[in-house]
């Protein structure tokens, strides 16, 4: 009985610690432009990047560094795992306005 209970408590805590919240970062887009454009991140931690897209068009995120890429339709939000990274800086772009949509992503 005693390792039973036991077993369960382990199950138990294993199960929480599973479910933990992954940090969110929010960026927006607007007038084709990533709000903030730098943004700063903990190292060695698990993010969910929550990419707003408030322009009418769409817009691809990407990022070479990162290994990510999406189409995020006008209007839309999209969210993308990623990390853990190590210190350093993360560049991403968007593919359809690379002219204005610049960002980079700090790990620190």
């Amino acid at each position: 009985m005693r390792k039973l209970a036991m077993a369960m408590a382990v199950l138990l805590l294993a199960a929480q610690a599973s479910g933990a919240e992954v940090p969110e970062i929010e960026i927006l887009i607007e007038d084709h432009r990533f709000e903030p454009a730098e943004v700063r991140v903990p190292a060695e931690t698990k993010l969910m990047l929550v990419i707003d897209n408030r322009d009418a068009t769409a817009e691809e995120f990407e990022s070479h560094d990162l290994h990510r890429e999406k189409v995020i339709s006008g209007n839309r939000t999209a969210r993308i795992p990623i990390g853990p990274l190590e210190p350093g800086s993360y560049r991403f772009f968007g593919e359809f306005h690379e002219d204005t949509a610049q960002g980079v992503l700090i790990a620190e």
